[in-house]
Formats: structure tokens, sequence, C-alpha cells
């Protein structure tokens, strides 16, 4: 299909050629035999042997060729084949006979003798073999539409052979009745068999057809010999061995050769058949055979004409057999004319409904119909193009296909076609393509068409599937952007960083991926709204799409994570390359960091970002993962920063996820170790209790500290859940020992309320723990951990009233840090307060936290509990809180965490010293918490606390 026209055109399969050996065969012994018979064989006994006995076997070679392929497996017409090999077997017999007669005994032939009975026997099985092979009528008309052409035939030819030769061989005197009517036997059979094999010449099967045209001309060719035996003047001087013989010797030669000779032959047939055909092969065969049918009967009616002529012209009467029979020769072909004239007004109305039906099809299908010649030049178009491609049909008519299609399009809709042309049609009978087609307004619609061959052209069924197309590449996008932002999300923006670590930009150190946090976000949310959470992300994602380079790409990863591609350049200065996205991303923190005006007030939140550069061979999952983890190390260093991606930032990883994984195993391996620290009376200094403590020394040597084994105890889940009863019942045994020793100091044990109320260590248990080690009532306190906001205070609140009555006494750990704190003291059966250690590392500096502290212990004191301050380091501590009423403290100021064998030294002195009276002047005995005349708070003097449980709704910072 080019610029001047589309050549659908493809060019004839040739074939291997078909075994030509049986035919060289076939003709080399029918012209020997001629040969022979036409020199007179050398001599007369020779001449009868070869005329009798050599068309006798002929016709044997033929019965037994016919035989053996009717009783092949599979094979189409047996009874046609097995009449042939009748036919034949007869004509066999009879030259035997005739041969005997002349050869063996050496006399003349008999008239009439056996071998007429079996020449008489061998027309009729063939007539009916031929009725066999011929393809039969589905209408009664047709039935008789095929006599009355079988009797045209005949009769034309009894007209005119009558007028020729049988009408003298009729009145010939002398000749008995026996004899008469044998010689009108031969010449009438003869012209049934002639007149059958001219009537269904035209209407035979199309199955096998090499086979039965051969078959047919072998018959033809018997009978023409027949007619030419039956003429006087031929008859009269034939002798056995003459040239005629040869005609009878090719015909059976010929038969023999039909059923299997062919077989290649129809085998290339069929391939033929499956396969292209070269141009003007239909257009000459089935015309011209259709014709010849279809005169048929006015030649037959022509032939009787010119018996009946020859008689006038020779001044002879017109014999009474030639006149009735032209007569009903004339009839039939009245009544001929008749039916197909009937049968043709029949076709045409059918017809005409059918082409109605389908023109009502074409015209109001939804589809477009095109056949373009072979030049692609369209030669009809539907109607339905004026609805679809906004054109008249009129106006696509004459047109070049290739100038309608997309100029993009154009050459795969070429390619697919001479493709599908050179494909055979039995494999590949429709193909489908699909391209962009010009419309009237000179947009471009996308058009599906289904293609088939037609006349050495193409039909094109055609229809818009443009909404389709636009459906399919909405949902392509959506399934690769996000809803809310529309930036690409993490599966598109994970494949961009995939084809930009390879293909040409692979091993380019300057590709870089920015991993981008809100800080702050959380708090929008809960403020304002998630929707104005929403709003306020559409706004970052266009801050954060119009920082970027073009090329460069930005991404939401989920929730208040965004993500950046920044490509690299190929350059060599990698060192400035790196620094230019230092200061993209340095620009990009301080874009998202400035005010947004959401639902009318200004919102601020700062971003964390992570950068991460390609390295020869890393994949797209670690480069992300390295961004990653330098986007978490920003939030951990402070928020609002830009940190670059490090190999110790994985080391780092790994060592914070390595206790939580190895903790079952260090329970196993003995590396927890349990520590006392003394609680003190801030008034005498006598020892009241011990605070149980763990430590963890791993086998690398790395010792975490309380605070971090308490974390990791709490994230490791299920994994660390003996650790709370092992800690409890090594705490209880070491308690009762110390007990049986005369030290009667109460334990404590810290355990969080999620794990007393997810029954890792069941009351039961407890009760049968102190119950086997003998530990006295009131000897085990229970730190209660600041509650988490997702726990039921009733079910916590049954549980620890369980507790007391076992006489467990309850302290709330961490007092003043917590959100739930108030609740608690409301709700829960506590006997002890400890204070937090964060308002007891300020209570000195800071005049609020001493504000603060007062008005805790005066809670505490009115309540009738005792307060705990944890983390008394300073003897400036302790005179602060004894003035404040806090009864015991435990810290650096008395003694750190002890082992067994220090903490019972301890126990024998039984008592720290404290300090002595408060210094005049001091912030922490002031009264009222005022501050001195001149001072001041200093910086930093607020309450620091824990910090809040996040939500999901914010990037949590991994703890270090």
């Amino acid at each position: 299909m080019t610029s001047q026209g589309a050549v659908l055109t493809r060019p004839p399969v040739s074939h291997g050629g078909t075994g030509r050996l049986p035919q060289v065969v076939l003709v080399l012994a029918s012209g020997g035999y001629a040969t022979g018979a036409a020199f007179g064989w050398g001599s007369q006994q020779l001449a009868r042997v070869m005329g009798d006995f050599g068309l006798s076997f002929a016709a044997l070679l033929a019965a037994v060729s016919c035989f053996l392929h009717a009783r092949t497996r599979g094979v189409r017409f047996r009874p046609a084949w097995m009449l042939f090999a009748f036919s034949s077997a007869m004509a066999s017999c009879g030259n035997a006979v005739w041969g005997w007669y002349e050869v063996v005994l050496g006399v003349a032939v008999p008239s009439p003798s056996l071998a007429d009975v079996f020449f008489l026997c061998f027309a009729p099985p063939a007539i009916i073999g031929l009725l066999v092979l011929a393809k039969r009528p589905v209408t009664r008309a047709g039935w008789v539409c095929l006599a009355l052409d079988s009797w045209l035939i005949g009769g034309s030819l009894l007209t005119l052979s009558w007028s020729l030769a049988l009408a003298h061989t009729a009145h010939t005197q002398g000749e008995s009745v026996s004899e008469a009517a044998l010689s009108l036997a031969y010449p009438l059979l003869d012209i049934v068999l002639v007149s059958m094999v001219l009537a269904l010449h035209f209407r035979r099967s199309n199955a096998s057809r090499p086979a039965i045209n051969t078959a047919i001309a072998a018959l033809a060719l018997t009978v023409l010999c027949d007619a030419l035996f039956t003429s006087p003047l031929l008859r009269e001087s034939y002798r056995s061995g003459q040239l005629l013989d040869a005609g009878w010797f090719a015909g059976s030669l010929l038969l023999a050769y039909a059923p299997w000779g062919v077989r290649r032959m129809e085998a290339g047939a069929a391939q033929s058949s499956r396969g292209p055909r070269p141009p003007g092969h239909l257009a000459f065969s089935r015309p011209v055979t259709g014709s010849l049918a279809a005169l048929t009967p006015y030649l037959a009616a022509a032939v009787c004409t010119l018996g009946i002529l020859y008689n006038v012209t020779e001044g002879r009467r017109v014999d009474r057999v030639v006149l009735i029979t032209g007569c009903t020769v004339v009839l039939a072909l009245v009544v001929r004319q008749g039916i197909m004239l009937l049968d043709n007004i029949a076709l045409t109305h059918e017809l005409a409904q059918k082409e109605n039906h389908f023109r009502s099809l074409v015209q109001g299908s939804s589809d477009v119909i095109m056949i373009a010649a072979p030049t692609g030049v369209l030669r009809y178009v539907s109607p339905a193009a004026a609805g679809v491609y906004g054109r008249d049909a009129d106006e696509l008519i004459g047109s070049e296909l290739s100038s309608l299609i997309h100029p993009q399009d154009l050459g795969r809709v070429v390619h697919e076609v001479r493709r599908f042309l050179a494909a055979r049609q039995a494999d590949e009978p429709t193909t489908r393509i699909e391209c962009r087609f010009r419309s009237g307004t000179g947009q471009w619609l996308n058009v599906e068409s289904t293609v088939n061959r037609h006349e050495g052209g193409l039909i094109f069924n055609s229809r818009d599937v443009t909404e389709r197309v636009r459906l399919q590449a909405q949902l392509q996008h959506n399934a690769e952007h996000d809803p809310l932002t529309d930036l690409p999300n993490r599966a598109l923006f994970t494949e961009r960083v995939r084809r930009a670590l390879g293909g040409r930009r692979a091993g380019d150190p300057g590709t870089a991926v920015l991993f981008i946090d809100l800080d702050g976000f959380k708090g929008v949310n809960d403020r304002l709204g998630h929707q104005a959470g929403d709003e306020l992300l559409i706004q970052a994602a266009r801050r954060l799409q119009e920082s970027v380079r073009a090329g460069d790409t930005a991404a939401r990863l989920g929730g208040d994570e965004f993500a950046a591609l920044i490509l690299g350049h190929g350059t060599r200065d990698l060192s400035a390359h790196q620094k230019q996205v230092q200061e993209i991303a340095d620009r990009l923190r301080q874009t998202l960091s400035q005010p947004y005006r959401v639902d009318g007030n200004e919102v601020r939140v700062a971003a964390s970002i992570g950068v991460a550069f390609a390295e020869p061979g890393i994949s797209a999952g670690n480069l992300l993962r390295n961004a990653d983890l330098a986007m978490y190390r920003a939030k951990a260093a402070g928020k609002d920063r830009v940190e670059l991606y490090a190999p110790q930032m994985q080391a780092d990883t790994g060592r914070r996820a390595e206790p939580p994984s190895r903790t079952r195993g260090a329970l196993q391996g003995g590396e927890f170790v349990l520590l006392h620290q003394p609680v003190v009376s801030l008034e005498t200094g006598v020892i009241a209790s011990v605070a149980a403590q763990a430590r963890w020394r791993s086998a690398q040597g790395i010792l975490f500290t309380p605070s971090e084994f308490l974390r990791l105890s709490e994230e490791g889940g299920g994994r660390t859940a003996g650790l709370g009863r092992r800690l409890l019942e090594e705490a209880v045994g070491q308690a009762a020992e110390r007990s049986r020793r005369g030290h009667d100091v109460p334990v404590c044990v810290r355990l969080s309320a999620r794990r007393l109320l997810d029954r890792s260590i069941p009351l039961a248990s407890i009760e049968a723990l102190l119950t086997r080690h003998g530990l006295p009532s009131g000897a085990l306190v229970l730190e209660l951990a600041d509650s988490d906001p997702r726990i039921s205070f009733d079910d916590l609140e049954q549980r620890l009233v369980t507790l007391r009555r076992l006489g467990i006494r309850i302290a709330l750990d961490g007092f003043g840090s917590g959100y739930a704190a108030i609740n608690a003291l409301r709700r829960l059966p506590l006997d002890v307060l400890k204070l937090d250690r964060g308002l007891v590392e300020g209570v000195v500096e800071s005049a609020r936290l001493h504000k603060i502290t007062a008005g805790l212990l005066r809670i505490a004191c009115d309540l009738g509990m005792e307060s705990v301050a944890d983390g008394v380091d300073e003897p400036e501590q302790v005179l602060a809180l004894r003035a404040m009423g806090c009864t015991h403290g435990q810290g650096m100021a008395f003694s750190g965490p002890l082992d067994e064998y220090r903490l019972r030294h301890a126990l024998v002195r039984r008592e720290y010293p404290v300090p002595g009276p408060a210094v005049p002047g001091a912030w922490p005995v002031l009264s009222g918490g005022c501050l001195p005349v001149g001072h001041s708070a200093p910086p930093g003097s607020d309450l620091v606390g824990r910090q809040p449980i996040r939500s999901n709704n914010e990037t949590p910072v991994p703890p270090t």
C-alpha cells in the first residue's frame, strides 16, 4: 500500500510437479500399441492375438484397478468404481471370447455369440456408474431437467445416427430379427452412454474431480471407437489388430490409470485450492463450464435439426423414426425451457429478497463496510460511514485507503495486510487491524476493522472504538497515578526508576531518588480534618511538580510521603551534579515548608528529605530503600532537613532490627541480667524498696539501656511475650531469697498495661508464683506503664482489683508525661505515683516544672498515695522534691542499678545519706514557686514530656 494506492495482490504459490512416470508409461503403452496396429503387427496371427487378447488384458487391468480402488478405505463413490470394474470385466470377457474363436479355434466369430452378450453388458453398468458420479439434483424440477437433457442429447444423436447409418442397417434384407436387433443394440447403447457422458460431464461432483474426469474420458474414447465400429463401412472391413483396436486399448488403460495415477494430481489440486490461484483462473474455468452446461439443450436440438436436414437435402423421405424422435426432442426442449423459465422467475424473486435483506443489513449496520480493490481504491462504502466517520459514502468511494489512515499507522497497516495476504486462507480466514482514521471534521478516530479477502481485494468491517481507547487509556492512567494528586503512584515511579537505571542510562551515578515526608501532617488532620489534609497534599504535590526539572518525575507514594526522580546527565563531573541535586533537595524542602492556605487557615508543615544516588549495578528496589533510610534519618535528626544516604545507615538499621529478632535467643542464652536500683525515702535515706531493671548484653558486646530494652520488649510483640514472665519470676525469686535472709524489702517490677490485658502473664500464674516462692504479702509492687488510649479502662480496672486482692501493690509509672494519667487516677486502684524522669530533670531549673511537679505531688498526697520520683540524680533535686512533699526517690543521687551481691551489701547498710537543709535563694525551696528578684527562667524550661502516640497519617520516626 503506497501513496499511489494499495497493492493487495500476492504472488502465486508454486507447487512441486507431480509424478509423471505413470503418465509416461500410459502414453508409451498406448503409442506402442497404435504403432503395432498401424503396421499390422508383422503377422496376421500376432495381429489377432494383440487385437483380441491384448484388448482383453487391458480391460481386465482396468477392472482390477477400479475394483482395488473401490476396496480402498475412505474412497469416495465406491459403488461407481465397482460398476466401472464390472463394465470393464464384461469388456475383457467379450474380447477373450472373441479371441477364443479367432485365435484358438481359428474360425469366424458367429453372430450372435457369447461375445455379443458380454459386449452388450458393458454399457449398462457404465451408465449407472455415471449416474452415481453425477451431482444429484435437489428438487423435482432438477430431476426432470436431468432426464430431459439426457433425452435431448440421446434423441439428437439417435436422429443423426439414424439418418446416417442406422436406417440402412434396420432395412437390410436377409438378416434375421436377432441379427438386426443386435446391429441396432450396439449403436443405441453407445448413444445412451454418450448422452450420459455429455449430460453428466457438466453435472459431475466436485469431489475427486481429476479421477472422475479421467474415467469419463476413458468411457468417451471407448464409446467413440464403438460408434466407428458400428459404421457399416468399417464393420465390413474390420479385422482384429487394426488401428481401431488402439482406441479401445487406450480407453481401457486410461480407465485403469484413473483411480491411481491421478492421486497426486488430486493432492496438488487440493493444495492449490487452499493456496492462492493465479489471476483469471476462476474467471476462465467457471464461466466456460457454466456456459457449456447452459448450451447443451440447444446444441442437442441443433444436432437433431441437422439430422432432419440431411434427409431433406439428400432427397430422401423423412423417416418415421426421425420424425417422431425430432418431435419428442422439440417437445422436451419446450418443456425444459418452461421449467427453466419458472425456475429463473423463482430464483430471481429469491435473489431480490436476499439482496433486499442483505442491503438492509448493510445499510442498517452501525459498522462501516468497505470494499477495497487490489490497488487500494475503495469501490464500495456502506451508508454507515456518514454516522461513524462524518463523511458520505459517495465521497469516500474512489479515494485511496492510504490517504485516510494516519501516517504513523500506515506502515503497520501495510505490513499486516501483506502478511495476511501471504498466509493461506484456510489457516487465517480473517485478521484484525486497529488504526486511526480521518473523520470528516479532520479529527482522528480510533477504528477497529475485521479484514476478509474478496476477489483479490479486501473487505473491511470497521467500527469506531475511540471511546473504548479513551477509556482504556483512562484506566491505565488511573492504575499508574495517585487519585488525589494525579502524580505517578509507587508502581509507576518504581518502573521509571527501573528504566532510568537501565538502557542508555545504565551505570549513571548522577541519577538520584528523593524521598520526602511532610512533618506535622498528622496535626493538620487532627485539627482541621481529613478534607483539609487532602487539600494540603494537593498543594504540596503541585509545589513538588513545579519544583522538579523537565524530564524528572515527581510521585506520591502514599499518605504524606512523596518522591522525586532526578535523572543524571551522564557528565564526568559527578561531584558538581551531586551538589546540584542537594541544592534541588534543599530548595524543595524550603518550598514545601512554606505556609499553606487551607480553608482560610494558614497551615505550616516541614519536609524531611532523604537523598540516595545510584551506584553501578544497583537495583531500583535498593535505590528506593536507600532513599527511604535517608529520609528516616532526617526525621530522627530533628526533621525539616535533608540527609544523604550513607552505607552506615544500613548498618544502623540492622543493629536496630537485631534485638527484637534475637530476644528469644537471648532469653535462652542467658544474655539478660536482672539489676535492682534502690528506692530511698527522701526524709531518712532508708531503702524502702528496690526497682527491678533488666539489662541485655548481646553477643556482640552491645549493652542496651533500660529505656532501649523496654522499647524493644514492647515492639517485639509475640517474640518477647515470655520476657515479662521470665523477669517477673526471677525478680520474685530473688526477693523471696532476700526475705529469707532477713531483708524484707518490696520489689518493684515494671509491666505495661497491654501486657497485663493480653493474658501473657495470667493472674493464676502470679498467685502461684507468690505461693511457690513464699513472698510475703505487700512485697511485690507492679509498676504500670502509661496506658495505651486503645486499652479498655474497664478491663484494666478489673484486672488491677484482682491483683490487689492478692496483696500486690500497684504503682502508676511515668506520672505526668501521658495524657491518660488523670483518667488513670480517676478510674484505677493505685497505691503509688511515680513521677516521670522528664519532670524531675527540670524541676530545679524551671519554675514552670516546679509548679507542675508540686501540683502533682499535692494530688498524690490528697489521694493518700505514696510518691516516688524517678531519675533523682542531683542533691538539689532531692531537696526540691522533699520540700514539695515527695516521699521517695530513685536515681544516681543515691545509687545506680546494682547486681544481687552489691544489693545485699546495700541492704545490710539499710540507708543512704540524704542532703542537708536547702541553700537559701535556691529555686526549689521558694515559697509558692516564685523566682527570686532579678532572675528569669532559663531557656528551654518548658515541660519536656514523652512523644505522643503517633497516628498512621504521619510517617513514624524509627527509634535510634
